[in-house]
């Protein structure tokens, strides 16, 4: 928290912070983001506006968002802002601090239909015939530390990619995936997704064989005495966070020579092949943990050859 803050402030949003934490049940990464975001229109609303957040008028709180058009940022940047701003405010009045509501009629900028890159399923074959291979070249029983270390990480890293596709999971959930979570008996893992919901979702061979030679060869190989019960461990023996894991990701496409991916671009290529090879939506939304099947919508998209194939199949007058 800035110091530099007025009291009230200070108050106000420590509060709001534990509603989105105690409340709502919302992740770390989201808690931080939402203080990020309310921190940052304070101290503009301090040290432009004269004003603190709860003397705030649409008038500033627009202000601000020109502001960050201003200086470029994404649009994604901006509607995450006003949704944060809309989230507090909404509290502030609920909770009587305000007798109205500034940020209702703030407006989000319209966003691009913007889709991840979506690897075919021949790059996806070769990306993960690259990382097995590459992974079991390694001497089945390194000796020096240097090349154990890289046969852990070869190994981690093939069986985070199998993972991550053949789940659909997001980035944030498979850092938090602890042993216990894992079933390998009946090839499914249990996952906390957004608001600390749970799920299982079921995971094919492939994947199977790459998580149990990792867990064989590769984590007990760099766990520590005090290692947390986590799958996946650094090389210093710590639970991987995202950031390791999207640099994990980036580097296994560049071995691969496959176009450059990121986590989220292989949950989506789960999705589209799975839609694809004649997944019912309901079902991958169930997969994905959306909420909505609108946003599992967002992550699809039809070949066009094949739907114009299945209107010729299915419709009487085509």
């Amino acid at each position: 928290m800035d110091k530099s803050l007025p009291a009230q402030s200070v108050e106000v949003l420590e509060g709001f912070i534990e509603h989105l934490q105690y409340e709502r049940g919302l992740s770390e990464h989201t808690v931080r983001a939402y203080r990020r975001d309310i921190e940052s229109l304070a101290n503009y609303l301090q040290k432009e506006q004269g004003t603190t957040l709860l003397a705030a008028t649409t008038l500033d709180l627009r202000a601000y968002l020109a502001n960050l058009y201003d200086e470029q940022k994404a649009r994604t940047t901006i509607a995450r802002q006003a949704a944060s701003f809309r989230a507090f405010y909404r509290w502030t009045q609920a909770h009587e601090y305000l007798d109205f509501d500034p940020a209702a009629r703030l407006h989000t900028p319209k966003l691009g239909k913007h889709l991840p890159t979506v690897l075919s399923v021949k790059d996806v074959q070769k990306l993960f015939k690259t990382l097995k291979d590459y992974a079991l070249a390694f001497p089945n029983d390194p000796k020096d530390e240097e090349t154990i270390l890289a046969r852990a990480q070869a190994l981690r890293v093939w069986a985070e990619c199998e993972l991550l596709y053949a789940t659909g999971i997001r980035v944030s959930e498979l850092c938090g995936i602890d042993i216990p979570q894992v079933d390998r008996a009946i090839h499914a893992i249990r996952v906390t997704g957004k608001g600390n919901k749970e799920r299982v979702v079921p995971y094919g061979r492939p994947a199977g064989t790459a998580l149990g030679t990792y867990a064989e060869k590769g984590r007990r190989m760099i766990a520590q005495p005090d290692s947390p019960p986590a799958l996946f461990l650094s090389n210093t023996g710590k639970r991987v966070d995202p950031r390791a894991v999207r640099a994990d990701v980036h580097k296994a496409a560049a071995l691969a020579q496959v176009p450059d991916i990121s986590p989220h671009d292989l949950r989506h290529a789960a999705a589209t092949h799975l839609l694809s090879g004649g997944a019912d939506l309901r079902i991958v939304q169930e997969l994905l943990g959306h909420s909505s099947l609108a946003t599992t919508q967002r992550y699809t998209h039809v070949d066009q050859k094949r739907l114009a194939l299945a209107y010729t199949q299915a419709f009487p007058r085509a």
